[in-house]
């Protein structure tokens, strides 16, 4: 038999070593995944001084940007866990080709979106906002379009950078990307009086700079593993149907996230200005227990690519272990502050008075989201998206009856509470009950390349 193309996988026989891997890995991802949402953050910051009108439209043209992209972050998600699982198995070229397919589906997949162009218009009018408000919503999602393919690409290359343990570049890429975009829009919003269309344009540039690099990357790569650039239609096709699953897991996670604010706005003004605060919080918290389960999808797949199960079950422990400890860590922070954090969104009194029982509900929750997101990541970096989105279903069944409860309430601090309550508690528990009855058996772990 011939010896494998490669391999670097050195079993971690300590908890100390299995620590210095994972936040190897973890830190360098928590920079990238806060590089990324900066881009719509500093479009906001720029284009909220141009004006009311300015800044609406393009909250509008971001939102269907963030529903796109939050439904297509399969393309990473798929793509690390092949390349790590190939890795570890000490097939190199493999892995490369792998991430080179999942490059290429991102592609083909960002090419079609494009027909969202001459529907940037009618998909902002359904918003019903002001004439003026909706022509801006609109020629800002009709530019952003274009970048798509790149943001698309630069996922998937992401997800290539990880699979072979690669946290660093990403983040490198992602920096230079965001100081390149903020001077461009200042540029082309200021400079040359573009307003929102400059700032769409120079993101635009900024993500294609991004995957230019990506690009250039891998074909280094597999010229220097003598491979093809062109995808194979066998890795294709795993990787739609791997990301199918993911796909449908994060839609059942977003149809989550649209209930709540459905029962939320049912509950008046103030219950849903609290709740839009509270998710924001709970968006940013969220990058620290991501990272963690981006880490957990990178060793995992390695471990189970070199047909190591007690590595597996050592690394899925130790990543237990720190997504306990950070969700303790970021609850406590959350509920101590959680009196004053309100005075940095909102100067309403109502808001102020009932936001707090939110962040309590939220802070609570921490330590089971930690353990849900690091599980979350360890099941798809062993390949078991199917079980993710089968699931998803049930946690949604287990979460909607409770946040109807919301119904009931006499009071926005009893329907705020209520709302929390049946997030932090009831949905993210669903999910927590869910993933470790997976985690416990060994179905999951499937081993081998």
């Amino acid at each position: 038999m011939p010896a494998p193309y490669y391999s670097d996988f050195v079993p971690a026989q300590t908890p100390r070593q299995l620590d210095r891997r994972i936040v190897a890995l973890a830190l360098p991802a928590l920079g990238a995944l806060i590089a990324e949402p900066a881009f719509l953050l500093l479009d906001t910051a720029l284009i909220g001084h141009l004006g009311a009108e300015e800044l609406a439209g393009i909250g509008i043209g971001q939102v269907v940007l963030h529903t796109i992209t939050g439904l297509l972050i399969f393309l990473a998600y798929a793509t690390t866990p092949r390349v790590a699982r190939l890795l570890g198995s000490g097939n190199k070229p493999a892995a490369i080709q792998a991430g080179l397919d999942g490059i290429w589906l991102a592609l083909g997949v960002g090419l079609l979106l494009l027909v969202f162009i001459p529907l940037a218009h009618p998909i902002t009018s359904v918003f019903g906002a002001e004439d003026r408000v909706t022509h801006l919503g609109s020629s800002y999602l009709a530019i952003s379009v274009l970048g798509l393919p790149a943001m698309l690409m630069v996922l998937a290359a992401t997800g290539l950078l990880r699979g072979l343990q690669d946290t660093k570049t990403p983040l490198v890429v992602a920096s230079i990307g965001f100081a390149a975009n903020g001077a461009m829009s200042v540029l082309f919003i200021y400079g040359f009086g573009w307003g929102v269309p400059g700032s769409a344009i120079g993101t635009v540039i900024a993500q294609w700079g991004m995957a230019g690099f990506f690009i250039w990357f891998s074909m280094r790569q597999a010229r220097r593993n003598d491979i093809s650039i062109w995808p194979t239609a066998r890795g294709v096709r795993a990787s739609i149907g791997f990301g199918g699953w993911l796909f449908l897991r994060a839609l059942w996670l977003r149809l989550a996230l649209l209930a709540t604010t459905f029962i939320a706005t049912n509950a008046g003004t103030e219950v849903l200005a609290a709740t839009q605060i509270a998710f924001t919080l709970f968006s940013t918290l969220a990058f620290a227990l991501d990272a963690l389960a981006i880490a957990g999808q990178a060793m995992v797949g390695k471990a189970l690519g070199a047909s190591d199960a007690e590595e597996t079950r050592a690394i899925t422990r130790r990543l237990i272990r720190w997504g306990v400890l950070c969700g303790v860590v970021v609850g406590a922070l959350l509920a101590a502050s959680s009196p004053v954090l309100g005075f940095v969104f909102t100067s309403h009194d109502g808001v102020l008075a009932i936001l707090p029982w939110a962040l309590l509900a939220l802070a609570i929750g921490q330590p089971i989201a930690g353990v849900v997101f690091v599980l979350d990541g360890v099941l798809i970096g062993a390949g078991d998206a199917r079980y993710l989105a089968w699931t998803g279903i049930v946690n949604l069944g287990v979460y909607l009856p409770l946040l109807a409860l919301t119904f009931v309430a006499g009071t926005n601090t009893v329907a705020l509470l209520t709302i929390w309550a049946a997030f932090g508690l009831g949905y993210l528990g669903a999910r927590l009950v869910t993933l470790v009855l997976r985690a416990h058996g060994d179905r999951w772990m499937v081993l081998g390349a």
